[in-house]
């Protein structure tokens, strides 16, 4: 599995918002697609998103990452806190089991 953009992610996601913590994670495996980074999980703690709803704060995620959502990510998943936040949860929720639906199960095709 690939870590070049993961690594790509998480430097843009760190240049933009200052995180006090970041988790960048390639769940592709999770969804019987290991060679094709294209779906992921973000955890993101940042001062910027003080006063903000949730949806402000995948919109800016969104516009940051707006190439990588128009070409090779399939699936994203944000979980975007404020500090006192992430220090009330501490942790980001489990992903769901995947459900099917991959390019690679011939079923689906």
């Amino acid at each position: 599995m690939s870590t070049a953009f993961t690594e790509v992610l998480q430097r843009k996601l760190q240049e933009a918002f200052k995180p006090s913590h970041i988790e960048v994670v390639n769940e592709s495996h999770l969804h019987g697609t290991a060679s094709d980074d294209s779906h992921f999980k973000v955890t993101l703690v940042s001062a910027d998103f003080e006063g903000q709803r949730a949806l402000q704060r995948h919109r800016q995620v969104h516009k940051l990452l707006a190439t990588e959502l128009a070409g090779p990510i399939h699936a994203l998943a944000l979980h975007l806190y404020t500090a006192a936040e992430w220090q009330q949860t501490g942790h980001a929720p489990s992903s769901p089991q995947c459900l099917g639906g991959s390019k690679l199960d011939p079923a689906q095709n």
